[in-house]
């Protein structure tokens, strides 16, 4: 037993460690969140270093620590957040400096006194939703004015003072120095729609070709069908975070980053999500012994496994189209060339597949029509739906018509 539970010690710190490499690795080699984060924490380091310097070491203040300390909490994820956390801030230290400073009054100096009447009027309050994270700093400057036992106006007025230049400090590194821009993830997650909806129809096609494929295997597909909701939450919550990034923040002036992909992608996706989570249900309800639908034959299977792999080409060539600047002029074209080959294979496929489907013994009917109406869909919106999309054909050197894919819309090359 405890040699058990060495090992699983040593498994997890030796994951872990690996995290912690592949953070770093990722950090180094390439623009990301890993990057991002380790951006962040140097520029709040070095907020507070330059706060200290001013304070403590040039001024010389009595109570230099709230300075760097204000400034190093204020570089926050976005510049519209540091701004709105620094008033924040000032109201409640502000509050929280001039409670502390009457409660040592009206004990005669008594810490212990001045704690008891400030502390529990402050840290409920410091609890309201409207104050954020803030709220808590209210009763943190009331222990510091206590415990250092300086209440005096002037004195109050340094705290107030040290707290400003801190604030400003921290805001403004945050808002000029590589200020943060979201916009990255946005493309990231959209990237993984497509992404992960190619890898599952690649598995599913390969499943489907096999001799047999069982209950298990369809609920697994299924299951990393529903999960594809988890990634368009993702995305929702990346456009909030570019949205909120670029209020007040001087990058999308001094340097162009680009507008973020049109939200009707979002749109496009979440309908083709759905399609492809009734085409794995309705091969999940097809087998196994509690199987509520007759799995169509074998033959309309494997037919219907190279209609999958056309639609993870599909897929495959929309990720590609979407990778970020690093991305050749001869790469782009190539992917708009497999897309415009993928476009033209998957509705011969399709239409001969619902041809012969007239054939299919009644028993497999619903099951294989159910199939088909799914794919379908999924393919209108993967290819015939009207919004943007023309960029496929221009990297392919093909005319441009009408009827391009929604999810192929107006691209932009040198996005973040």
């Amino acid at each position: 037993m405890a040699q058990a539970r060495v090992a699983a010690a040593w498994r997890w710190l030796w994951w872990e460690v690996s995290a912690v490499g592949r953070t770093v690795r990722g950090a180094v080699r390439q623009p990301g969140p890993e990057r991002d984060t380790v951006v962040q924490s140097l520029k709040a380091a070095g907020a507070a270093i330059a706060a200290w310097a001013l304070t403590g070491w040039w001024l010389n203040a009595p109570l230099a620590l709230m300075a760097p300390w204000t400034a190093l909490v204020l570089v926050d994820a976005t510049v519209y957040r540091s701004l709105r956390s620094g008033l924040q801030q000032l109201v409640v230290i502000l509050v929280g400096a001039l409670l502390a400073s009457a409660a040592m009054a009206a004990t005669g100096g008594s810490t212990l006194g001045a704690m008891l009447v400030a502390l529990p009027v402050m840290t409920l309050p410091g609890t309201h939703r409207r104050l954020g994270a803030q709220g808590i700093y209210g009763g943190t400057t009331a222990l510091f004015v206590i415990t250092y036992g300086a209440y005096s106006a002037s004195e109050v007025g340094h705290r107030l003072v040290e707290t400003m230049i801190g604030a400003v400090i921290g805001v403004t590194v945050n808002a000029f120095v590589l200020p943060p821009v979201h916009l990255r993830n946005v493309y990231d997650q959209l990237r993984r729609l497509p992404r992960e909806s190619a890898a599952l129809l690649r598995t599913m096609a390969e499943g489907l070709r096999g001799e047999e494929w069982s209950a298990a295997d369809a609920a697994g597909w299924h299951d990393r069908a529903r999960r594809l909701d988890q990634v368009l939450r993702a995305l929702a919550s990346a456009r909030r975070w570019n949205t909120e990034s670029s209020r007040f923040n001087p990058r999308f002036r001094l340097r162009r980053t680009g507008p973020p992909p049109p939200e009707e992608a979002d749109a496009v996706w979440e309908r083709a999500t759905g399609h492809l989570t009734a085409i794995t249900r309705t091969l999940a309800g097809s087998v196994g012994e509690k199987a509520r639908l007759t799995a169509p034959g074998a033959a309309f299977l494997r037919r219907y496994a190279d209609l999958a792999d056309e639609a993870a080409a599909l897929c495959e060539a929309e990720e590609a189209l979407l990778a970020d600047g690093g991305q050749t002029d001869d790469e782009r074209a190539a992917a708009g060339e497999r897309y415009h080959e993928a476009r033209e294979r998957v509705w011969d496929l399709y239409d001969g597949l619902a041809e012969d489907f007239r054939g299919e013994h009644a028993p497999a009917a619903p099951a294989g029509g159910e199939l088909l109406v799914e794919m379908k869909q999924l393919l209108w919106e993967l290819v015939e739906a009207e919004e943007g999309g023309a960029a496929a054909d221009a990297a392919a050197g093909q005319p441009v018509r009408t009827g391009r894919p929604a999810a192929f819309f107006r691209r932009r090359r040198g996005h973040p």
